[in-house]
């Protein structure tokens, strides 16, 4: 059996003590956060699941960098991005 969570428009497989990085959350830092999940068992039955998570606090991916360019036309364009994340700890999952 595994729990399967979704938050962020992403879906994510979730165990009891793991950590994800998740799409920013408006939380603070030691939040508790209720998630709805499923459960998916040996038979491929799925179940309404419940998850309780911790916030760590939010962390930043490694920088994306967007260049853009027209040859012949003097035309350059360099930009970076990094997504702010939220980092959570799963501490209970119940189906």
């Amino acid at each position: 059996m595994y729990v399967v969570l979704k938050t962020g428009g992403k879906q994510y497989r979730v165990e009891q003590g793991r950590f994800l990085d998740v799409e920013r959350l408006s939380c603070d830092i030691g939040d508790a956060l209720n998630f709805q999940g499923w459960a998916v068992n040996a038979e491929e039955e799925i179940s309404p699941a419940k998850i309780i998570a911790t916030s760590l606090g939010e962390v930043k991916t490694k920088k994306v960098l967007i260049f853009k360019k027209n040859r012949r036309h003097n035309y350059r364009r360099k930009r970076g991005h990094r997504q702010i994340l939220t980092r959570i700890r799963i501490e209970s999952v119940t189906a």
